[in-house]
């Protein structure tokens, strides 16, 4: 357990789900999440930093590579990005070993975060003359030798280099949708990216998980938003949705995840049982039942 009073707060939060004992399963190979969704203000970095500061909490090692030139992850989970930090922006442009740009993350034991600072913001245009522009990221991960169990890549709100470099890198799409109007709105343009990354660059990409945020159970609209998406998607989409909650938009103004900021409250125990439930349906048998789904189990 953490000693400081933060960690020692969010273990609490773990242990109210009554589980905490139990653990979750660790994935046999490090699982590379891609959080993407080039809709603004969907919850993608909330969603980012607190599914990983949950699986961090349960054990796991996390790594959270803020791939968003305006630095929100970092933020979020306490970690300096200043102009003069090394950051990704060196990973992808200087080929600087992602091993030293990466920070432990203050009161969360096991997680980590490799931050973005404005710098990344001109990287897009960097990056197109750069050899093997695609792959840069995955190089840059497979070459880091510390044992991991998840690594979140967060991606900016657009569909340019920075999100190809995460699709190429990682092995499953996490898409965060807002449960307000338009909600859908944008996505064909997303899911026909990762279309094309996995047909010509990444064949492992496939969307696993599609997470409801910003859910108010008291307006109907919410629940025909969620039924309309769980139409849409099916089985990727988690059972557990995150409520619209102040504690949740609170946190990061302090440089933490709402799983340290508030434990108790219903946002951070939303975001364990998401991750609860995302650990639980992980496991390489289903990825693989779900690519012999999608390929049209050809055998």
């Amino acid at each position: 357990m953490d000693d400081t009073p933060i960690g020692r707060a969010a273990q609490l939060a773990v242990e109210a789900l009554g589980r905490a004992g139990q653990g979750l399963p660790r994935p046999e190979q490090t699982r590379v999440m891609v959080v993407a969704n080039q809709k603004g203000g969907v919850g993608k970095t909330t969603t980012t930093v607190n599914l990983a500061a949950s699986l961090a909490l349960h054990g796991a090692r996390v790594l959270v590579v803020d791939l968003d030139p305006q630095g929100n992850a970092s933020t979020a989970l306490g970690v300096d990005h200043h102009a003069e930090v090394p950051s990704v922006y060196d990973v992808l442009v200087e080929a600087r070993p992602l091993a030293e740009v990466v920070q432990p993350v203050p009161d969360v034991e096991g997680l980590f975060c490799a931050p973005a600072t404005i710098d990344l913001a001109g990287a897009e245009i960097e990056l197109v003359s750069l050899v093997a522009r695609e792959s840069r990221l995955k190089r840059a991960i497979d070459a880091y030798e510390q044992p991991l169990d998840y690594i979140f890549i967060d991606c900016p709100p657009s569909l340019g280099l920075l999100t190809v470099n995460a699709m190429v890198a990682g092995n499953e799409v996490l898409i965060p949708i807002q449960c307000e109007y338009y909600a859908l709105e944008g996505l064909g343009q997303l899911l026909h990216n990762v279309d094309l990354v996995r047909g010509h660059l990444n064949p492992r990409l496939h969307v696993s998980t599609i997470l409801l945020t910003m859910y108010d159970g008291r307006t109907r609209l919410a629940s025909q938003v969620a039924d309309e998406v769980r139409g849409h998607f099916g089985a990727e989409v988690l059972r557990t949705s995150i409520p619209r909650s102040v504690r949740i938009s609170e946190a990061p103004s302090y440089g933490q995840t709402v799983l340290t900021y508030d434990p108790g409250s219903s946002g951070s125990l939303s975001y364990l049982e998401a991750a609860r439930e995302m650990a639980l349906r992980g496991m390489p048998r289903q990825a693989e039942a779900h690519h012999e789904r999608h390929d049209g189990g050809a055998q």
